[in-house]
C-alpha cells in the first residue's frame, strides 16, 4: 500500500479510538468557539493524539489542524478535522468522522475520511491509485440530466446568509430529489455513485482535503462555487462531473 495512506489509514484508527468511545457521553464537555461554533474535548484530544503521532513518525512534516492552527513544514503537511460534524456528535447525531489528508507541494498525496459511528465506515485514496470505501472501489454516478439528479446540501441558514439561498432552491428544485444531508458525508456519497452533486457555501481547508482528493479519484468533479478546483476552503461543489457546469451555472448565476 502506499506508504503515505497506510500512516493516513493508522493515523484514522488512532482517532477513532478515541472519538467513539467518547460520542454520547453524558459527561461530554463541550464549549463555544470565538466564531460561535460548538467545539469539544474530544475534538482537541483527536487533534492533539494526532499532531504528536505525526510529530513521532513524520518528524519533517508539518500540521494544520481546525483547532490548533498550522505548523511546521508547507512541503509536506497533514490537513485534520478532528471531529467533523461537531454539532451531530454533540447532538448524539451519528454522522460525524475524521477527515485526514496529506498536501506535498501544494497538490493533496492521500486522504481518510473514517465515520466510526456510522457502522464503522471508512472511505479513502491516494493520488492516482482510486477511491475505496470499506474495502472496495467506487465510482461516481453516471446520471447526466439534472431531473434524474439527486442533490445533496448542507444547513439553510449558511446559504441564506452568503446570499445564495434563492440559487441553491433554484438547482434543488430542478433536480429530482434534494436533500440536506451536510458535512462529509454528501461528499462521500457522491463519490460512491448514490448522489450526484453536492454543494456547501462555507467550508475551511481541512473540510475539504480529504473528501476533495476521493471524490476526484473517484472519477468527480470538486471546485468550489467560482469553478476553482481547490481544496483552500470558502465553499465547495462536489459532482459525477456530467453535471458540473450545469450545476455551477446555476449557483452563480
Amino acid at each position: 500500500m502506499n506508504p503515505d495512506l497506510a500512516f493516513a489509514l493508522e493515523l484514522a484508527d488512532l482517532a477513532d479510538s478515541l472519538s467513539l468511545p467518547r460520542f454520547r457521553a453524558a459527561d461530554l464537555v463541550v464549549e463555544t468557539k470565538p466564531d460561535m461554533t460548538p467545539v469539544t474535548e474530544v475534538d482537541r484530544a483527536v487533534e492533539q493524539a494526532l499532531r504528536d503521532r505525526i510529530s513521532r513518525d513524520r518528524p519533517d512534516d508539518g500540521v494544520v489542524g481546525e483547532e490548533f492552527g498550522a505548523d511546521g513544514s508547507e512541503g509536506a503537511r497533514w490537513i485534520i478535522d478532528p471531529i467533523d460534524g461537531t454539532k451531530n456528535y454533540v447532538r448524539g447525531i451519528p454522522v460525524w468522522g475524521t477527515l485526514i489528508a496529506l498536501e506535498r507541494d501544494g497538490g493533496i498525496a492521500a486522504g481518510v475520511v473514517s465515520a466510526p459511528a456510522m457502522s464503522r465506515r471508512r472511505w479513502w485514496a491516494a493520488l492516482g491509485e482510486g477511491a475505496f470505501a470499506d474495502d472496495r472501489p467506487i465510482r461516481v454516478s453516471e446520471v447526466s440530466r439534472l431531473d434524474d439528479a439527486q442533490m445533496l446540501f448542507g444547513g439553510l441558514t449558511a446559504w441564506k446568509r452568503t446570499g445564495f439561498l434563492d440559487r441553491l432552491l433554484d438547482l434543488a428544485l430542478r433536480c429530482w430529489r434534494g436533500r440536506g444531508f451536510g458535512d462529509f458525508w454528501m461528499h462521500m456519497l457522491v463519490a460512491e455513485g448514490a448522489a450526484d452533486i453536492a454543494a456547501e457555501p462555507e467550508v475551511s481547508v481541512w473540510d475539504l482535503a480529504a473528501v476533495k482528493l476521493i471524490v476526484e479519484e473517484a472519477g468527480g468533479r470538486f471546485t468550489d462555487l467560482s469553478g476553482r478546483a481547490t481544496p483552500s476552503g470558502g465553499s465547495a461543489l462536489s459532482t459525477n462531473g456530467l453535471l458540473h457546469e450545469e450545476a455551477l451555472s446555476i449557483l452563480t448565476g
